[in-house]
């Protein structure tokens, strides 16, 4: 079994930073978005609120 960290800190409504062992990001959500921030890139998740559907 292995463990995990991850650490997620609320900056303000709709931002957090979300520390990992793998390292660090940002994420800034919106009504049915979010941005996600990294070393890696940038990364958006899109959905419809209440009605399940997501891209």
């Amino acid at each position: 079994m292995r463990f995990r960290f991850r650490k997620s800190i609320k900056i303000a409504p709709g931002i957090r930073l979300n520390l990992d062992k793998s390292g660090t990001s940002l994420s800034i959500e919106g009504r049915g978005s979010t941005a996600n921030i990294s070393e890696r890139g940038v990364r958006g998740t899109y959905s419809i609120p209440g009605r399940g559907i997501n891209f």
